[in-house]
């Protein structure tokens, strides 16, 4: 394939569909794995739940990857409607529960039966699940999700007890590009995605938004999501 042939295409279509080749490949990964982890009669070795845990970590990235593309090209809308909070914080838990548990990490919820919100759902609890994902590589020994109504928000709330986010990371309105950390790996793109379909959600004047410091109540960072 010559370059002006590549030109024509443009990478952002190049790399869209690795991507798509990527997340393909490893569905037939966790496919296997799973298949892999049936087979044991007895207890199952913990390395299954470790490949489960990065597994996971990069189909979200995949994912990301591929809406925020399509977000760009103007091929992307939101399926807003109206959704119980604790269904979407259970959502998550059950999701994330059993990959903490191995990490001798405490998931903590707080939320209230009687909240609901319009929001694209699918979107959200994955947004939420990515970066209860990234507490728990951060953390000592606990996360909480904790979700609160405020000047017309739904706010959702993850807090941990680790060392907090890096500088570059804490914004009181996060809109920063991703940045790649080559010491840690951190890119930052779970943040960026969140504000990306924050944004998304509109409702009169007000527009979601996140928030990033180390103000976390058990000494590490805090994140909080805030939907209209």
């Amino acid at each position: 394939m010559s370059n002006s042939h590549i030109l024509t295409i443009g990478f952002p279509a190049i790399l869209a569909s690795s991507v798509h080749d990527i997340k393909n490949s490893l569905t037939a990964l966790r496919a296997l794995l799973s298949q892999l982890e049936g087979s044991y009669q007895g207890p199952k070795p913990l390395e299954f739940r470790q490949l489960e845990f990065e597994t996971n970590r990069m189909n979200n990235c995949l994912m990301q990857l591929l809406t925020l593309y399509k977000i760009d090209l103007s091929q992307f809308s939101l399926a807003i409607d109206e959704h119980s909070v604790n269904d979407i914080v259970e959502d998550v838990v059950a999701q994330q529960s059993t990959l903490l548990a191995l990490g001798n990490v405490e998931l903590l919820t707080e939320c209230h039966d009687d909240l609901f919100c319009y929001c694209d759902s699918t979107l959200i609890g994955h947004a939420l699940c990515t970066l209860v994902n990234n507490a728990q590589r951060y953390c000592l020994t606990k996360v909480m999700l904790s979700v609160e109504q405020e000047d017309g928000y739904i706010v959702f709330c993850i807090e941990d007890d680790g060392q907090g986010y890096p500088v570059d990371l804490i914004a009181p309105d996060y809109k920063n590009t991703p940045q790649l950390d080559m010491a840690s790996g951190n890119t930052g793109l779970g943040l960026f995605f969140t504000e990306t379909i924050a944004q998304l959600h509109v409702q009169g004047d007000k527009r979601g938004f996140i928030t990033t410091d180390n103000n976390s109540q058990f000494g590490g960072a805090r994140f909080k999501l805030y939907l209209p």
